[in-house]
């Protein structure tokens, strides 16, 4: 049963991703256009984590590292940073405008030097700390800004909008995983079992994260939001 739950964890990168993927095949509705970015996001997101937990299967199964998939994983955080900062510049565009596009300007202005001078993007032998943890960030201050909007707004329905809770377990997924992206790797130095039991906590993050993105689509086709 242990082996059981560890299998799941380790695989839940993809088999999390395709419940609201599932939502969106399955009701054969068409999502509201302000969704486009995380549908978008979904796919990529799904493509790429299943490129890295196939590698990671193909190394157990051989008992040895013949491939590597870190370099996957900061595809993927770009991958998603771009998605989700795409999304909330749409999303709510007469707020912050200018400080939103400067966390854009920020972020490739960071990793330009970042993997100029400091890590290696394909680096075989570990992901980037500093890019998860960036990224992390950034689309905490991104959340932030939406819950700032909302208030000032004040929202009579922000409990009851998709966007809310698209956001709000993204906000839960970076909080919880800033700081398991910056101190993954120097854990790892010290004793791996510890740190991939560690990583266990960024893939529950993730599953939840992936529940509050099928409530929203979900909740786009039942209501039909026209915001």
């Amino acid at each position: 049963m242990n082996q059981l739950l560890v299998s799941a964890l380790d695989w839940s990168e993809v088999w999390a991703l395709m419940i609201p993927l599932s939502i969106l095949l399955f009701r054969r509705q068409q999502y509201h256009p302000s969704l486009k970015p995380v549908i978008v996001y979904l796919w990529l997101g799904f493509l790429i984590n299943l490129v890295i937990d196939v590698i990671m299967g193909i190394n157990i199964y051989f008992k040895q590292d013949l491939f590597s998939n870190n370099p996957f994983y900061n595809i993927h955080s770009v991958v998603r940073f771009t998605c989700f900062s795409i999304y909330f510049i749409r999303l709510q565009p007469g707020s912050f405008a200018k400080i939103k596009k400067a966390l854009a300007i920020f972020s490739f202005l960071f990793m330009a030097v970042n993997f100029l001078f400091f890590e290696k993007f394909f680096n075989h032998d570990a992901f980037s700390g500093n890019l998860l943890a960036m990224e992390a960030y950034l689309l905490l201050v991104y959340c932030m800004l939406y819950y700032l909007t909302e208030l000032k707004n004040d929202s009579d329905d922000l409990f009851n909008t998709p966007h809310f809770w698209v956001v709000t377990g993204l906000c839960l997924y970076v909080v919880i995983n800033f700081f398991v992206f910056l101190f993954y790797l120097p854990m790892l130095d010290v004793d791996w079992r510890i740190a991939v039991n560690f990583w266990n906590v960024h893939n529950i993050a993730f599953i939840i994260f992936c529940l509050f993105i099928t409530k929203a689509i979900y909740d786009t086709f039942r209501h039909k939001y026209t915001i």
